[in-house]
């Protein structure tokens, strides 16, 4: 099987505002691409850039797409390993474009083996609830939603947190209140506080019951976090400062860390999250698959990634849930009261509307 084309379209999807600490977003940053190959398949690819936390743009991700496309074409994409390090030899990061061609790689592998992706990594299916996702709003407007939340059925809720840090402490201290003790709750400050602030709103947050939080400090801050996880009475899971299973490696032997948070934008795609997942299982860390904000046509490829590792046990898998105001994808996974369930076709067994697509930015390589 050889490379004959491969197709990069800029794929934007309309929000509703979603605010972190780091950032506001108001349209998807994605990137969608299609690799043709001489045995007629088709692979799909999708990724999503969040600038403040992985340093990559739709742009930038579109741009060096096509170096990428250039550099595998004539070339078999289903020795994968080998199409990675073709990526990685040219251009050092850029985690987020190459996790786009690394899920298409899969996706074609997958379709040549005539399987489901999840059982060509080995997997089967399991039951995946997603948590859902508050982005930082005023304490009461988030208590408000989170009671919309459980009007949905939703039984774990995520609270993003990172602003004013003691105000922070009083969103989820309304957000107990208002849903009760049966619903799990779990928080991520995105880096957003210091390490005294941090120390704060664990210490005060523990009262209400939170399963973990995600990412307290700065990246550069990682040295101090044995300290606070130590100190803190709330499990920590470590999520920009992992985007390799080196990383994970590092962590996890400097007792930084009770669980990690894998995706793929951070870790190039399937290859490197299978390794991240693998190495902190022999370490007896669990972790999560989460993302960024892409469509479900990336979110079925993390699906059936979820479902082909045991060490994956806990999923912020919302992602297309965040306010997108359209759903271009055709199949793929589906959400049913917050669980996702796959389709059985070949490979992921998604794809995104011709229609959508002809409104989008485009270059064929």
């Amino acid at each position: 099987m050889k490379i004959t084309k491969t197709e990069i379209y800029k794929l934007t999807i309309p929000m509703e505002p979603f605010v972190i600490a780091t950032e506001t977003s108001y349209f998807t940053q994605n990137v969608f691409i299609r690799i043709h190959t001489d045995d007629g398949l088709i692979g799909m690819g999708e990724c999503s850039a969040f600038p403040m936390l992985v340093g990559e743009t739709q742009n930038t991700c579109f741009e060096v797409a096509k170096d990428l496309a250039r550099i595998i074409s004539g070339k078999n994409p289903v020795a994968i390993q080998d199409r990675m390090n073709d990526l990685h030899e040219y251009i050092a990061f850029n985690s987020t474009v190459k996790s786009a061609f690394d899920i298409a790689f899969h996706d074609l592998a997958a379709k040549a083996a005539g399987q489901p992706l999840y059982k060509f990594l080995g997997g089967k299916k399991k039951s995946i609830q997603t948590d859902l996702t508050i982005g930082i709003e005023s304490p009461a407007n988030m208590a408000n939603t989170a009671k919309d939340f459980i009007a949905r059925g939703v039984k774990i809720i995520k609270i993003k947190l990172g602003k004013r840090y003691k105000e922070d402490v009083e969103r989820v201290r309304l957000i107990r209140e208002a849903v009760g003790n049966d619903i799990r709750l779990r928080t991520d400050a995105n880096q957003g506080w210091t390490y005294d602030e941090a120390l704060y709103c664990l210490q005060h947050m523990a009262p209400y019951n939170i399963e973990f939080c995600e990412q307290p400090m700065r990246q550069w801050n990682d040295p101090l976090l044995p300290q606070l996880r130590s100190l803190s009475p709330i499990k920590i899971m470590a999520d920009e400062s992992v985007f390799d299973h080196y990383d994970a490696i590092r962590l996890i032997e400097a007792n930084a860390c009770d669980y990690i948070n894998i995706k793929l934008a951070k870790s190039g795609g399937i290859l490197e999250a299978k390794l991240i997942a693998d190495e902190a299982q022999k370490r007896n860390v669990p972790c999560m698959l989460g993302g960024m904000i892409e469509s479900r046509l990336a979110l079925t490829a993390k699906v059936h990634l979820a479902m082909s590792h045991d060490n994956i046990q806990f999923y912020d898998l919302d992602t297309c849930l965040l306010g997108h105001k359209l759903d271009p994808v055709i199949g793929g996974a589906q959400y049913n009261n917050f669980f996702l369930e796959l389709p059985d076709g070949p490979g992921i067994d998604a794809d995104i509307d011709p229609n959508f697509l002809e409104s989008m930015e485009k270059v064929v390589i």
